[in-house]
């Protein structure tokens, strides 16, 4: 049998169906089937010749649908490619993490170009990442050309409260903190700034110390004066080096001799009013103590993470620990201590004539993850007083490879707490449950919606005078289910309800709920 008929023509010559190569049910028709009269076309009648079209149609349909078939295969051999490249700080793949953007993929031609967008443009593994994700996808045996893209995540602050306009683009904030004075704080402060802009990042400065700034003597702007934005009423900072500078001893005003009530104002204003613009880090030289002026500086600022600077001596740990307290109580995590005073000898080998005190101490008691030593150098004193950051005076000496390691430690750690506090507390719609794992805890637990918003401790819900409980156990629906869930720095959360309220919900509050214990099925697709 034939599928197409043609009328007896001179010189004809027919391939029959049955003689076709088994390539496919829907190979090319031109490939079995030679149709010729004299070397031209020949006429097959109308309804054989629509067999045809159709015919080609209907290949040329299967063709596409096998095309994108094909595209998605690549897509996921590249991803599978890259899930083996493993983030040393998430513990996870950088699929999973949700740095791959941007996949476009020629399989005909063999070439793929995709971004990897991390959390910073200061992540010490970036290179790493590029050159492992240009290794595994050109394995691929199709694969001709790979190009890969660099780039960073917008710089927002992991927060969701209404911030002041100067820190809604700032990443991070870092507080160098001693509460002592003369132990080399704004020395920490100033070098670890600008070894963060050395490793690509955006970086500023805010020098806190009102009574007896010290940026003004460490660096060396062209511009020394702060200038106002007449129309904006804010702040422009000067610069030098690349890195963003705000101190009060750049307004003109040389050292402040006011009350703490002022100097807190002060603070808030040269901080907040400042047009930082993006930021991935913010360096905070705070002043020494721990009251109203450090407090309202935790308080008003969304605090990242702390570094605390220290000397060997007995009574340099112990305003340490009242600060290491504070930052505690305040929720702010301390990742790294930096003590001073270590000397070499003649071989290079490190000494301390004062013997290893306060920093150690401070890490044993307090369980900071991270200890670095810091010798003291002429050139880093002088550098200093010359208004030249030691690290960019001399970025290969000794001194500018330890600061490079706690750079390297802050930006890991300053990942890790981000990612925490982003996930720390979650809607799981498959199970109508809410997610609890708190950072800094490996604990994970699931509440109930209705549970956490009938816990509610506003005034909304509960009489600020009497205490009484004006939101009712009927008042809120048992299907009741978060619309949004959005982490407020490192204490709480903030919750949206279907009827508009916003609930903030602290860690500690959550920690103490009542718990899901028979944990739902899985709610089906589409339910």
């Amino acid at each position: 049998m034939q599928l197409l008929y043609a009328p007896t023509c001179h010189n004809l010559s027919l391939r029959s169906l049955h003689t076709r190569p088994k390539e496919g049910l829907f190979s090319s028709l031109e490939k079995w089937l030679h149709l010729s009269v004299n070397n031209q076309p020949c006429k097959l009648p109308p309804r054989k010749c629509f067999y045809l079209k159709k015919t080609r149609a209907l290949n040329s349909s299967v063709q596409a649908g096998g095309s994108a078939v094909s595209t998605r295969n690549a897509e996921s051999d590249v991803l599978k490619a890259l899930s083996q490249i493993i983030d040393p700080d998430f513990g996870t793949d950088i699929v999973s993490c949700g740095f791959v953007k941007d996949l476009n993929i020629d399989e005909a031609q063999g070439e793929v170009s995709f971004r990897l967008e991390l959390t910073t443009p200061a992540c010490p593994v970036k290179d790493m990442f590029e050159q492992k994700a240009n290794e595994v996808v050109a394995l691929l045996p199709w694969v001709k050309n790979v190009k890969v893209t660099m780039s960073a995540q917008p710089a927002r602050p992991v927060y969701a409260g209404q911030l002041p306009q100067g820190l809604q683009t700032i990443s991070n904030i870092i507080a160098v903190s001693s509460c002592k004075g003369g132990v080399g704080k704004s020395t920490v402060a100033v070098n670890l700034a600008y070894t963060l802009a050395g490793m690509g990042a955006r970086v500023g400065i805010f020098d806190a110390d009102v009574y007896g700034p010290s940026l003004p003597t460490m660096v060396s702007p062209e511009n020394r004066l702060l200038e106002m934005n007449p129309e904006k009423r804010t702040i422009i900072p000067t610069e030098y080096l690349g890195v963003k500078l705000v101190s009060f001893g750049f307004a003109g005003q040389g050292r402040a001799i006011m009350r703490g009530p002022m100097v807190s104002g002060v603070i808030d204003q040269l901080l907040t009013t400042t047009e930082w613009g993006e930021l991935d880090y913010l360096v905070i030289d705070m002043p020494p103590g721990t009251g109203d002026i450090q407090l309202t500086l935790c308080q008003v600022v969304p605090l990242t993470a702390a570094v605390i600077v220290t000397t060997p001596q007995k009574l340099a740990f112990i305003d340490v620990a009242k600060g290491v307290r504070m930052f505690s109580k305040l929720k702010v995590p301390c990742v790294a201590v930096v003590e001073n005073m270590c000397h070499f000898d003649a071989d290079g080998k490190r000494y301390y004539p004062f013997g290893r005190g306060s920093g150690s101490q401070v890490v044993q008691q307090f369980g900071i993850p991270h200890l670095f030593d810091l010798p003291i150098r002429p050139t880093l004193s002088a550098s200093g007083d010359g208004g030249m950051p030691e690290v960019a005076a001399d970025p290969q000496g000794e001194v500018a490879k330890i600061f490079q390691n706690l750079g390297i430690c802050i930006v890991q750690q300053c990942a890790k707490i981000r990612q925490q506090v982003s996930t720390a507390v979650t809607y799981d719609k498959s199970i109508k449950a809410i997610k609890v794992k708190v950072p800094d805890s490996e604990e994970e637990f699931l509440l109930h919606p209705a549970t956490v918003r009938r816990n509610d401790r506003s005034a909304q819900s509960v009489d600020e005078w009497t205490g009484e409980q004006k939101l009712q156990y009927a008042d809120v629906p048992e299907d009741i289910e978060p619309e949004e869930i959005r982490p407020m720095g490192n204490y709480a959360v903030q919750i949206t309800w279907p009827d508009g309220f916003s609930q903030i919900a602290p860690y500690d509050q959550l920690q103490t709920m009542e718990r899901l214990v028979d944990v739902p099925e899985p709610a089906p697709i589409g339910a």
